[in-house]
């Protein structure tokens, strides 16, 4: 029976010459239904070998399935890759879902600048070429009170390109309670190995003392390095030196001082009643050589690496051969220099700024939008159900304020007809892609990462859910 149902796969020529075949080429190219009309094929060869077909399955094989089998990967190799998402997790900084919420400002800018030519790296008034880097690195100076500053792809590749240019080949001394693994398996030994530099060790994990510092300045000292913990806290009997101190022990040997600020902030977190993260200002006013951050946390910004300092120092990092390798392109620097802007108004960055925007609302307009959206599905869904608004806790993400929760208000889905982990699958697999999260046996939706427009599309996700049982 193998061998009949084998002759009854239809022919390569014969599935391109008719009006389904030329429809499909019509829309997707000759070549590429060639190859996946081969491919198709194939499958059916292997499944009716290893008895996937059965016998009586015959129809499988007719030149409509056959077509329907050719649509479905041609349409799945030209779907887009990247999707508009849902985030109802309540992580405001996902890194699964692209960290930051770019602002108005910025997606304008981005739209500005992509549909053709654009001022990157030429002087208007002389015409000739210019840094690239010119408008952020005024923007990050009078934010800061830097006196120089440029941008990288990301803070991973502003540290490896600060240490290769301030000190390969020399030790670099940093705590060991700074030496942090985050996301991706990013390691501080690791980087500091990439770069050059030889990696110094001081301290213990819970305390490190300045004379632990002192103590291990020799001919071989490249720099200081502070890190900041990102992920992770030391509470109790713990203690570091502050910047101000590290930078006067600097200063004392003639040795750079680096501070590898994670998150970075431009506004204290105190303000939105978390914890403050190490602020950006500080370490300049504390007279580090250099300072690096994140664009893309707590600043709101493109996937970027931010770097501020002297600019003796700055510039022997945008000189070093590596800063090539790390430059961003166009888009990135529209997109961070209309973020930065946003802070020269600090007085309207909680209604320009996605992420500020999304810390400051309050538990009543939460709670507002989503008994709405509970009240509107309980009209729709059947009894069994279970549908309630609920209160609990979302979180900063990205490394930030990584043991503090802000107070949020959830839509609490459950029913015996379907596990959570189902629902939630189900819900990441709809168009859009909606995420949630799960509590015990409950699909919990966060309104303080949803949306306010997007209110009536996990409406529409949750009711479509149940429509499909």
């Amino acid at each position: 029976m193998k061998e009949t149902l084998l002759r009854r796969i239809p022919a390569v020529d014969s599935l391109l010459g008719e009006a389904a075949g030329q429809n499909l080429i019509g829309r997707f190219g000759r070549e590429a239904f060639l190859k996946e009309c081969r491919a198709a094929l194939d499958d059916l060869r292997s499944e009716i070998l290893e008895d996937k077909i059965p016998a009586s399955a015959e129809e499988s094989l007719s030149k409509e399935n056959v077509y329907r089998r050719i649509e479905r990967r041609l349409e799945e190799k030209f779907a887009a890759g990247l999707h508009k998402a849902v985030n109802a997790t309540g992580i405001l900084m996902h890194s699964g879902l692209g960290r930051a919420v770019l602002s108005a400002p910025a997606r304008q800018a981005l739209d500005e600048v992509f549909r053709g030519y654009c001022t990157l790296a030429l002087d208007l008034e002389t015409g000739r070429r210019g840094q690239r880097d010119a408008r952020v690195s005024r923007l990050l100076a009078e934010l800061t009170g830097a006196e120089a500053a440029t941008l990288v792809n990301n803070n991973a590749a502003a540290t490896v390109l600060i240490l290769h240019a301030l000190a390969k080949g020399k030790e670099v001394i940093v705590s060991r309670g700074q030496l942090v693994e985050i996301g991706g398996s990013f390691r501080m030994p690791d980087v500091m190995s990439t770069s050059g530099a030889i990696l110094r060790e001081v301290g213990t994990t819970n305390k490190t003392h300045l004379r632990d510092y002192a103590e291990a300045i020799g001919p071989a000292t490249g720099a200081i390095l502070r890190v900041h913990h990102s992920n992770y806290r030391i509470v109790g009997f713990a203690a570091e030196p502050e910047i101000e101190e590290l930078v006067e022990l600097g200063a004392k040997h003639g040795i750079p001082v680096i501070d590898d600020l994670g998150s970075g902030a431009l506004v204290d977190l105190q303000e939105f009643g978390l914890q403050t993260e190490p602020m950006i200002a500080r370490s300049i006013k504390a007279g580090v050589d250099v300072a690096c951050f994140s664009g893309d946390k707590l600043i709101g910004g493109p996937q970027s690496g931010l770097i501020v300092g002297k600019a003796d120092a700055v510039n022997r990092i945008k000189k070093d051969p590596l800063a090539r390798a790390f430059r961003c392109g166009k888009l990135t620097i529209a997109a961070m220099e209309a973020t930065l802007k946003l802070f020269l108004r600090p007085e309207t960055l909680k209604e320009q700024h996605p992420f500020y925007r999304m810390l400051s609302w309050n538990l009543e307009e939460l709670q507002r939008r989503a008994r709405r959206v509970e009240r509107d599905l309980k009209k729709r869904l059947p009894p069994e159900v279970q549908i309630s608004v609920v209160d609990d806790g979302s979180q900063v993400g990205s490394g930030s304020a990584p043991v503090e929760t802000i107070p949020t208000k959830c839509l609490s889905v459950k029913t015996s007809k379907m596990g959570p982990d189902e629902m939630a699958r189900a819900l990441r697999l709809g168009k859009p892609p909606v995420f949630s999260r799960i509590h015990k046996d409950a699909v919990l939706f966060d309104f303080r990462t949803i949306q306010p427009d997007e209110d009536k599309v996990v409406e529409e996700a949750i009711s479509g859910l149940f429509a499909q049982k």
